[in-house]
């Protein structure tokens, strides 16, 4: 599992006094039944009801996003979920993409880290004018904050509500909406961003989807920043600062 926090972080340990010398998690709360599982460049939470993950955490560097690495195309089932992952059988002729959660070109530090995104943990079915369209957009745009900032730590995930129905043997949930959430430092401030994004084929602009945090939070039931003490999670999940990052 990859060492949270890193530099982008470590002066956060003055601002929140309160912790000390503790090491602050940045991943999500635990989700009751979900299991845990850290990969060389993410982590993530399985969902068995809709088998594929409620949330992929990672922090994405200038350094990896700079890291080339052949696309393996290798969707496989994740033989680390205790409960048995989707199969890529269960998207054949079904008219939906594999999509990723943590994309492939988030993960290019090592032939393995590549093939770890390709995981069916990883994986949602995405309608290909969105996985190929908004989606794509919205990834290559976290990987340029990357760039631009040094660092940026992502979580990623779908959204239960208005699904579009099941597909396959597994019964996979084509979720309604998905959702990305950024958190960066600059200087003493921790600044956030989190978009929101309906299931349809679109090429919108992504700052029409902007959200606060705390907005996902509510329609997901997912604790993004648990140990944050609370006035400095509640500053940071209820931030609507497009402009903080170029939008």
């Amino acid at each position: 599992m990859k060492k949270i926090p890193t530099i982008l972080f470590l002066s956060l340990l003055t601002l929140l006094t309160s912790f000390n010398s503790k090491e602050i998690n940045y991943l999500p709360a635990t989700i009751d039944g979900n299991q845990i599982i850290a990969y060389t460049q993410f982590t993530l939470s399985y969902n068995e009801e809709h088998e594929q993950a409620d949330w992929v955490a990672y922090e994405l560097t200038r350094d990896e996003v700079a890291m080339k690495e052949d696309r393996c195309n290798c969707f496989k089932s994740d033989k680390n979920v205790i409960t048995k992952s989707a199969s890529k059988n269960d998207y054949l002729n079904s008219g939906f993409d594999l999509g990723h959660l943590s994309p492939s070109a988030d993960n290019n530090m090592s032939k393995k880290a590549n093939k770890e995104s390709f995981r069916m943990s990883n994986i949602s079915p995405q309608l290909p004018g969105f996985n190929r369209g908004i989606w794509k957009q919205l990834e290559e745009w976290v990987r340029d904050q990357a760039t631009q900032r040094g660092s940026v730590y992502v979580i990623t995930g779908p959204v239960f509500v208005n699904n579009l129905g099941t597909i396959g043997k597994n019964k996979v949930t084509i979720p309604g909406y998905y959702y990305k959430v950024l958190l960066r430092q600059e200087e003493q401030k921790m600044i956030s961003i989190a978009f929101l994004v309906p299931h349809l084929a679109c090429n919108d602009d992504i700052r029409e989807y902007v959200v606060p945090i705390n907005s996902i939070e509510t329609i997901t039931g997912i604790d993004f920043f648990p140990d944050l003490i609370d006035s400095a999670e509640n500053k940071v999940e209820a931030q609507y600062q497009p402009n903080s990052w170029g939008l």
